[in-house]
């Protein structure tokens, strides 16, 4: 079979442009393949043969490749014959020694004559050369090839720009770690999503979705690069839609002031798929940070929901102030003072009809705070902190002091109740026990009167 090179030549940068690899590297492997191929046909086992292909003209040049040893590099019969003996597979031997480590000294090799010179006979054709060298050995150029060379050639082009492929996918998502990309939804097997992202599939796992939101094959949705990992079946691209950075990153794509730095996200506090806060701040004068994520009649902030599904966000100004942060941080209930207390906590002090608000629905409110801020918040009414405050300081005391208290007054009331129901009780039951007494005997007295009157 005659294999084509010149049609091969002008195959590789069709090949480069479809499968997304530089050109190089489709070059390298079909030099590897014409390799393959020759060695399988005019070559002999244990050969090291290297190809060059001109990309112009199509014209392939080969090397044997041989290694420079020297006699003490190599195996002596009798260590050849222990290694047949202890059936220890290789060429090598590495010889263990109990104070000196393992080096590249420390290596033996079997001689072959297909793949190693001795010194002496490598310095004949190339004087300057040491030991460990590699002598390249100009071969006869060869253009028939029978058809296991070129099946072979085939496997090895398809093995290698594989892998080649695989690299450069890995390379550019490995880059895009922290990015968001935009994808459509492929198919859905048990849990997970997969999401085509360009040249791979990305995979959106159970702990990375939405609660309560629903993917359909077809669908384009933006998703946050969570990591990539290197596995043997190639790189696999973990999604998140989940993620709070997801929020930051469309509001980096829709506000150009906080793209450009202009203004900054400090931090971040979400419960996907039902409401997230962020707070922003200004570094440059005369510019509104609130104003400017919200933009003109909501359109910057409305992008960024209808993205989320209709998630809620609330956009507030970060302060250095921690009372101003943490009030902030509660809206949009009004605060009326904030107090730092200590181990971390906050005491805030809302009117009566903003209470419920600055808690929010199952306390949703004053927890997000809580993490946008790092500060442990306790919200409540007006006139209640000092029943905080007296809580805080010594409150296991005063209760014990409490219930010293009230335990003895509670034993006298106690008495007082018994006593005092016990003593009428007991005289009312001897006075009808006295009547009871008193019938009977007057009624056996006339019993007994009435047989006299009756004698009579």
């Amino acid at each position: 079979m005659d294999m084509d090179l010149k049609t091969i030549a002008s195959a590789i940068k069709q090949i480069a442009e479809e499968k997304g690899i530089a050109a190089d590297k489709v070059m390298e492997s079909i030099e590897t393949a014409i390799a393959a191929a020759y060695k399988k046909d005019y070559g002999k086992k244990g050969q090291i043969i290297k190809a060059k292909m001109d990309s112009v003209t199509g014209d392939v040049k080969f090397w044997q490749i041989k290694l420079v040893v020297s006699e003490d590099m190599l195996l002596s019969e009798e260590e050849i014959e222990e290694l047949k003996e202890k059936s220890v597979s290789g060429d090598f031997l590495i010889r263990q020694k109990e104070d000196e480590g393992l080096g590249e000294k420390d290596k033996k090799i079997r001689f072959n004559p297909e793949k190693h010179i001795m010194l002496d006979e490598a310095k004949k054709i190339k004087k300057d050369i040491k030991i460990e060298d590699e002598l390249e050995m100009i071969l006869e150029t060869r253009k028939d090839y029978g058809r296991i060379a070129a099946q072979t050639a085939k496997q090895v082009i398809l093995q290698k720009i594989r892998e080649a492929e695989r690299d450069a996918v890995f390379g550019e998502y490995k880059s895009k770690e922290g990015e968001i990309v935009s994808g459509i939804v492929q198919r859905i097997e048990g849990r997970n999503v997969f999401i085509d992202i360009g040249k791979t599939l990305g995979v959106l796992p159970k702990e990375e979705q939405v609660y309560g939101e629903f993917y359909r094959p077809g669908q384009r949705l933006k998703v946050y690069v969570l990591k990539v990992d290197e596995t043997p079946r190639g790189p696999v691209v973990i999604l998140s839609r989940a993620y709070p950075k997801l929020i930051s990153k469309l509001f980096e794509l829709e506000v150009p002031e906080i793209a450009q730095g202009t203004v900054v996200i400090k931090s971040i506090a979400r419960e996907a798929g039902s409401r997230s806060k962020i707070a922003v701040e200004s570094k440059a004068e005369g510019v509104d940070p609130i104003g400017s994520a919200v933009g003109q009649r909501g359109t910057r902030v409305m992008a960024v929901i209808n993205e989320l599904g209709g998630e809620k966000i609330d956009i507030i100004e970060y302060s250095e102030k921690a009372e101003k942060f943490v009030a902030n941080a509660l809206s949009p209930a009004k605060v009326l003072d904030v107090k730092i207390m200590p181990q971390n906590k906050a005491l805030c002090l809302v009117p009566e009809d903003q209470l419920s608000l600055a808690i929010g629905k199952d306390g949703q409110n004053v927890r997000l705070a809580a993490k946008l801020t790092g500060w442990k918040i306790d919200v409540r009414g007006p006139g209640k902190e000092e029943e905080l405050s007296s809580a805080e300081v010594g409150g296991d005391e005063k209760k014990g002091k409490e219930k010293e208290e009230v335990s003895p007054r509670k034993e006298e009331k106690e008495d007082k109740k018994s006593s005092p129901a016990s003593v009428p009780e007991s005289e009312e039951k001897k006075e009808t026990k006295n009547k009871k007494k008193s019938t009977k005997k007057s009624s056996s007295k006339v019993a007994e009167e009435k047989p006299k009157k009756e004698q009579e």
